[in-house]
């Protein structure tokens, strides 16, 4: 059976579009008269190059006589010798062979061309050979030969996104998400449907679904549904007023100008720089505290959830000071699977308020891994940095209740973090008013949060070696306690003041720190 190209990892590993494949799902596009995706153009585009490919061989075989030894030719006759890549050559001699041992055959010679020589081969042999047993077999046989199903789930798997970076540069080619269209089937939808569209967004005031708005829209009705729809979808795409935010498979436009900056743009206490440490120098302690932590950017929770965590009707999350400065939630193994996830960068979502029953939009940003949107549930029940939140599902709506654990108001010590001069951070212990469960550990809160914000960019704090940073907050923090304790989570927390960090790299500095001394159950000391 001859090698197909089509049938080989380096074939795609180089595939770039030529113009016969444009010009081939260009004529796709026009025949279907409707979306499709990039893995059906893909499809599409590995099945035409197998059909041209089969179509050139079968074309190769047939400008001559395939070779084997034992077949007799003539003069003039124009054969194949599969040997040498199927190169075509004219039999310009016919003569008796001699040799005893193979009895009665002819050789013939061969003229290749003008720049290449002739040869001699044999023919009518009826000895044996290899090549007369192996060209039994049909050369185009195709059993053994993988589908455009297969080969797109291996060997031509960068395929759909060669499609799709070069048919955005084709005019001809339009698109929304991972579907394509013809431009020229699109529904003109000007800028007076756009403003329509975003007048029904601004009354009311929540996501509206693609559906709704072709409703008001007064499109032509005898253009397609679906060629509507992607219409109305590509032009809102387009257009920087409008952001699709709906979950799943659903499409839901809301107005930019109506979303919280922080689900625009990842807010400063957030804005993660990875800081790379030895795994192996964390005590077994300190791995089960960064476990137990959950923080988003912690390594064992990059991978999306799976099995039965994305079942549980309840989970519990702990509020760092990043988050409750930014007005949001981290977006960790615990609560990524309460979450939607949609096409968008950012996923809209109703949130129900476990005290009061209220509800209110949030936003899940994949990205950042945070969900924004809470900053005013969080002033008007005065929650602290260090509180517990639950996260529970009450029914298949999609709805999420968001609450916390209350307990009876009290006014208890806790960590402050103050800027005295413009350049110095001190934490200092004062009494607060609290009325819900949290973490004392974790506990911190801060008169001007505005001034934290400032000192993240001062060279003092920016430009230090986490090493630093941990040894002089953890001194700071020794002369609030009696004996000199400090707990690796309190450490943790105050590090997320000024620099956002997960706690593997700080509890990295404090294993390996020697100024730094273990004294068991988390709590660590200055060294003697």
């Amino acid at each position: 059976m001859i090698q197909r190209k089509t049938q080989l990892a380096d074939y795609w590993q180089n595939f770039t579009l030529a113009s016969a494949d444009i010009e081939f799902l260009h004529t796709l596009l026009l025949d279907a008269e409707q979306p499709m995706t990039q893995r059906e153009l893909a499809l599409a585009v590995i099945g035409e190059r197998c059909r041209h490919e089969e179509n050139q061989l079968r074309a190769e075989l047939g400008r001559g006589t395939v070779y084997q030894p034992k077949k007799h030719f003539q003069v003039g006759e124009n054969v194949l010798f599969p040997a040498f890549e199927f190169r075509l050559g004219e039999v310009v001699e016919v003569r008796p062979g001699q040799n005893p041992e193979y009895g009665q055959f002819e050789v013939i010679t061969v003229d290749f061309g003008p720049d290449r020589r002739q040869r001699s081969f044999a023919a009518g042999l009826a000895a044996p050979h290899k090549l007369n047993v192996e060209m039994m077999a049909d050369l185009l046989a195709t059993g053994d030969l993988a589908s455009p199903e297969k080969l797109l789930a291996t060997v031509a798997s960068p395929v759909p996104a060669t499609i799709a970076r070069q048919l955005a540069d084709q005019p001809a080619f339009a698109s929304f998400e991972n579907r394509w269209l013809l431009r020229d089937l699109l529904a003109d939808v000007h800028v007076g449907h756009l403003n329509i569209a975003e007048a029904l967004i601004d009354v009311r005031g929540a996501p509206v679904e693609t559906t709704a708005l072709l409703k008001e829209l007064d499109l032509p009705a005898e253009i397609k549904r679906d060629v509507l729809a992607f219409s109305v979808q590509s032009a809102l795409a387009a257009d920087g007023r409008f952001d699709q935010v709906g979950p799943g498979e659903s499409r839901r436009w809301y107005l930019r100008r109506l979303e919280p900056p922080e689900a625009l743009e990842i807010p400063l206490p957030l804005r993660h720089t990875a800081s790379p440490y030895d795994k192996e120098a964390l005590p077994v302690e300190l791995r089960q505290m960064e476990w137990e932590l959950d923080d988003e950017w912690s390594d064992d929770v990059k991978a999306e959830p799976s099995g039965p965590r994305a079942n549980i009707p309840t989970t519990t999350l702990l509020l760092t000071y990043p988050h409750l400065a930014s007005g949001t939630l981290p977006l960790n193994k615990h609560s990524r699977p309460f979450f939607p996830r949609g096409y968008s960068e950012r996923t809209a979502l109703t949130l129900i308020d476990g005290r009061w029953g209220q509800r209110f939009n949030a936003w899940v940003v994949h990205a950042g891994r945070y969900v924004a949107g809470l900053r005013s549930w969080f002033e008007q029940h005065k929650l602290p940095a260090g509180a517990l939140i639950t996260l529970e599902r009450r029914d298949n709506s999609g709805d999420i209740v968001v609450d916390f654990r209350p307990k009876r108001m009290r006014r208890e010590w806790t960590r402050r973090a103050l800027v005295p001069d413009p350049s110095r951070l001190d934490i200092e212990l004062r009494k607060a008013e609290i009325s819900c469960e949290y973490d004392e550990h974790i506990i911190i809160g801060a008169d001007k949060p505005e001034d934290l914000l400032r000192l993240r960019g001062l060279p003092a704090f920016a430009e230090a070696s986490l090493g630093d940073l941990v040894y002089q907050l953890f001194t700071d923090l020794a002369g609030l306690s009696g004996v000199g304790n400090v707990h690796a989570k309190t450490i943790y927390s105050a590090v997320n003041l000024v620099r956002r960090c997960p706690p593997g790299p700080i509890f990295a500095v404090l294993a390996t720190d020697p100024r730094l001394q273990s004294i068991g159950d988390g709590s660590y000391r200055l060294a003697a």
